[in-house]
């Protein structure tokens, strides 16, 4: 007993690492993103660098968010999902309450905080990826076989939906429909069963879209900007303007002239196209390299989480991996004229406080699944490299096999340290394979 005693207590002494691919690409983004919201908000107040200061401000406290998320234990987290799921809820509840509630060009997305205005889309983004991860590891088999178990978060979604719309937010609204059947899917849901509800959805998202005049006339303007270039058409008009003449190399950093009250929130939604003015087809070609090598390493991160049965990092991080993708295309394509104008920003890179302090947030997060799961490869290395000294005769006294956990266990798992594996690395609640 006092040897196994030891041989756990060793287990637990081994730290992890932090994905370094994780954390340079998304310093990198954060890194560009402050130059150019200082460039590209010089003309948009009275103090050239009042959106600077306030970006770089939101950063720091993005950073130091991320850093408690970081040295937070995932199973905390996870001890918590129905109260997360609840705080969905609330954070958009908490909008229509006179006094807490703020109504920006008619929209009334934002808590007054006092300071500061907080958009709660951007909190409930994660709070739900969490909350669906949560989900998907305990009822993994179910969502696979049955109706009921695939519809419960389709549905949860929906309601947060529903609450997005009479804001309105169709952008996060689609947004958080598009990551919710991503994960379903990463989750193993089936996929003919999935079609049904997609059916339904999509023609309804469709008559959503529509219904409102002011929809329908960015429909119209995105087919051709320049039949209304002072009118409808005037953002995207003048985007695709900055795009062309940034050419392949651009007019260099600082000398764009549609950011000269020329392109509305050039530090913000349309960012893009003042990075295509300034540093030209190269830079955007570099922000497109930057997302994809940061979803990419998310979605090997989510794999290798899975493969080691930690399902519930795993698809934390395929829901943040899905999250950043969607948004970063999105924007990319209304910035370059490819789809309809949506309020959605470029993560890390566009001025807001809101989503800069979600960003950094969701990024320490996904940072704290790659740490434990160094910390499980590495005591999985521990593990098997006792059973080979064992096997080999070579038995210290702090690494003697624990006796197997069930009478089906094979003769060669205490060896090898599967029963161990299972006891402190991965208890599982959910499927195993």
């Amino acid at each position: 007993m006092a040897d196994s005693a030891r041989q756990a207590t060793r287990l637990d002494a081994i730290g992890g690492r932090f994905d370094p691919w994780l954390a340079g690409l998304a310093i990198a983004l954060a890194c560009l993103g402050v130059v150019m919201v200082g460039s590209s908000s010089i003309a948009q107040a009275a103090d050239p660098f009042h959106y600077l200061t306030r970006h770089v401000v939101f950063l720091g406290a993005g950073a130091v968010l991320a850093v408690w998320l970081m040295r937070t234990e995932l199973k905390a987290i996870e001890q918590r999902s129905q109260w997360l799921m609840l705080g969905c809820f609330v954070l958009l509840l908490l909008v229509f309450v006179p006094g807490i509630g703020h109504t920006v060009n008619g929209a009334r997305r934002w808590l007054n905080l006092g300071v500061s205005n907080f958009q709660a889309v951007e909190a409930v983004k994660l709070l739900f990826i969490v909350w669906l991860a949560s989900y998907l590891k305990r009822y993994s088999e179910e969502v696979t076989a049955t109706w009921g178990a695939m519809l419960k978060p389709l549905g949860v979604a929906s309601a947060l939906v529903v609450l997005l719309l009479l804001q309105p937010d169709f952008g996060s609204s689609s947004l958080l429909l598009a990551i919710t059947a991503g994960m379903l899917v990463l989750g193993g849901v089936n996929m003919p069963r999935m079609f049904g509800p997609v059916l339904v959805g999509l023609p309804l998202l469709a008559i959503v879209a529509i219904a409102e005049p002011y929809r329908m006339r960015r429909l119209t303007s995105f087919v051709d900007p320049f039949a209304d270039p002072f009118g409808s058409g005037y953002q995207l008009a003048n985007a695709l303007m900055a795009v062309g003449r940034g050419e392949w190399f651009g007019v260099g950093l600082g000398s764009s002239i549609q950011k000269l009250s020329y392109l509305p929130e050039a530090h913000t939604d349309f960012i893009l196209a003042v990075i295509a003015e300034e540093l030209g087809f190269f830079g955007v070609c570099l922000v497109i390299a930057l997302y994809a090598g940061l979803v990419g390493r998310a979605l090997w991160v989510g794999l290798k989480c899975v493969e080691m049965r930690r399902h519930f990092s795993g698809y934390i991080a395929f829901g943040i991996a899905l999250w950043m993708a969607l948004q970063s295309l999105v924007s990319i394509g209304v910035n370059l004229g490819l789809l309809p104008t949506k309020g959605l920003t470029l993560p890390l890179i566009s001025s807001g406080g809101s989503s800069v302090l979600m960003t950094c947030a969701a990024l320490g997060l996904l940072l704290r699944v790659s740490y434990e799961l160094d910390r499980a490869q590495r005591q999985v290395a521990r593990l098997r490299g006792d059973g080979a000294q064992a096997s080999a005769g070579f038995i210290p006294a702090t690494a003697q096999p624990l006796p197997p956990t069930s009478p089906s266990a094979k003769p060669g798992d205490a060896a090898r340290g599967t029963s161990r594996l299972r006891q402190r690395v991965e208890p599982t609640l959910g499927r195993t394979a």
